[in-house]
């Protein structure tokens, strides 16, 4: 059985940190790309960062410098390390693995960035 499921969203005021976690199968977890996605209320989903198989990461430019993503093939997990939160960052964050034409999503994890 797939599953993705993803922990470590809440509440932190501007500045604070937060790191997330995404837990998959096995059998999805050998995807060759994976990544963190967020949704703004009132906005389109966008791609956050991303890692493939090799350790090469991306990440969009509002992110670089204060996220760090990262994966842990021991424990089928991957990580959204995120520092110096602002505001706007303030969006539910979905994990996201692609393996051959599929897609899998976790469930999405609330973040609000809020004094």
């Amino acid at each position: 059985q797939v599953q993705v499921v993803e922990s470590g969203g809440g509440l932190v005021q501007p500045g604070g940190s937060l790191r997330l976690s995404c837990v998959a199968s096995p059998s999805i977890f050998n995807s060759y790309v994976m990544g963190w996605y967020r949704q703004a209320p009132g906005k389109q989903c966008e791609l956050v960062a991303r890692i493939i198989s090799g350790g090469t990461a991306y990440y969009i430019d509002s992110v670089k410098g204060r996220f760090t993503i990262s994966r842990d093939n021991a424990k089928n997990s991957m990580y959204l390390q995120m520092n110096s939160l602002k505001p706007e960052d303030t969006a539910v964050y979905y994990c996201n693995f692609k393996l051959g034409p599929f897609d899998y999503w976790g469930q999405g994890t609330q973040v609000t960035v809020s004094s």
